[in-house]
């Protein structure tokens, strides 16, 4: 660990841009600077050559036509554009459905849409954190006009079946939106194989930079239609007007681009580094429950819960260390308990202490062994001081 700086164990909630990925975006701030749309000149050619380029990049990481990647400021924005869009597009139908551990840029469209008349299905999970296929299959109805589930859970690690779940509702003629933003930067998907219609992607959980996203929008059979839900100049086939973000663009096609080639190696890495913390973990100290399920899980997610051990006050003692996150956040004046958590177990004290640890591709085994054995130093005491 740094003398200096704690070490940094987050990657689920954002990575370090990789220094590969910084080094292809630069010129594009001072060299080639120029708008894409600007087709009349060089500068604008080129800017235009980079954007082509990183859409072929995501299109061949995810089995997807260049033509089918629309760049946007953020996952957050590709969601609402694919779920207000996507509903809107066909207002005939009426129903929606979405998992009660999907982010808020899922769940708050879809309430807005009820809000203005849509109706709205909420799935439970298991107590692994998983939606069923099962459950998805009979809340199906004729008048569904889109399901969202997302493919893998930031805050517990949960690899949702989302091919089974995209199966079903490609037979029964129902859009599938799934939210990649976890998954990408450590499995493989085939949209076509998988049967997803719409995917939203982020750059920033993938070690590429803040400020840039992407929506996949199936243009072969079944054909998406999207309502726009923004307007101006026509970019982006008119569903996200605005200038392109060239450099962003560039590093985001380059940071998946990586993730791509290095996938199978890392995962495998990161998922035996869990293993060994958790191994640790358990041997040192009673009352310890790892959330979500021991397979199909993201490799980088450990997220656990300590019998009389609050997160933020782990957190506080461990804050010179490392960096991690409590599934309890302060909002106000209160403290509240993460949904996907309340989800999964109920208002409980499981619910309440849980806490994520997410190494990452700068991440040593080392390290997080260091950072294990320091957190059982500090349970130990405050154990010692509550007793």
């Amino acid at each position: 660990m740094s003398d200096t700086a704690p070490l940094y164990l987050d990657n689920n909630a954002t990575t370090r841009t990789d220094p590969r990925v910084v080094e292809v975006m630069l010129p594009y701030f001072t060299e080639d600077f120029g708008n894409p749309s600007s087709v009349e000149h060089r500068h604008g050619n080129r800017a235009q050559r980079a954007v082509k380029q990183a859409r072929e990049q995501l299109a061949a990481v995810i089995g997807a036509r260049e033509g089918e990647i629309l760049f946007t400021g953020s996952c957050t924005e590709a969601n609402n554009i694919a779920i207000l869009g996507a509903a809107r597009a066909q207002p005939d139908k009426r129903h929606l459905i979405t998992s009660a551990i999907e982010h808020p840029s899922v769940l708050e469209p879809m309430r807005s849409l009820e809000r203005e008349g849509w109706a709205l299905t909420v799935l439970p999970v298991d107590a692994e954190g998983r939606v069923s296929p099962d459950v998805v299959q009979a809340a199906l109805r004729p008048d569904t006009v889109l399901v969202s589930v997302m493919a893998a859970n930031n805050e517990v690690g949960t690899i949702q079946p989302f091919a089974a779940i995209g199966a079903l509702c490609e037979a029964a003629g129902i859009l599938y939106h799934c939210d990649l933003a976890q998954l990408l930067a450590h499995h493989r998907v085939d949209v076509i194989r998988d049967h997803i219609h719409l995917a939203s992607m982020s750059g920033h959980k993938a070690y590429g930079p803040k400020g840039i996203g992407a929506l996949y929008v199936r243009s072969r059979a079944p054909r998406v239609r999207i309502a726009p839900i923004s307007y101006g100049g026509g970019q982006e086939k008119a569903l996200r007007p605005g200038t392109l973000n060239v450099p962003l663009i560039v590093g985001m096609g380059e940071a998946v681009a990586l993730a791509g080639r290095g996938q199978d190696k890392e995962r495998a890495r990161l998922a035996a580094m869990a293993q060994r913390f958790r191994a640790l973990v358990v041997a040192e100290l009673d009352g310890v429950m790892f959330n979500g399920p021991s397979e199909q899980r993201l490799p980088g997610n450990i997220s656990l819960s300590i019998d009389g051990v609050e997160p933020l006050a782990l957190m506080h003692r461990l804050n010179g260390i490392a960096s991690f996150s409590a599934s309890s956040a302060c909002s106000t004046e209160k403290v509240e308990t993460s949904p996907v958590l309340l989800a999964m177990f109920g208002d409980t004290p499981r619910a309440r202490q849980a806490f994520r640890v997410s190494p990452g591709r700068f991440t040593t085994a080392d390290e997080l062994m260091q950072f294990a054995e320091a957190l059982v130093r500090e349970v130990r005491d405050i154990r010692r001081f509550a007793a």
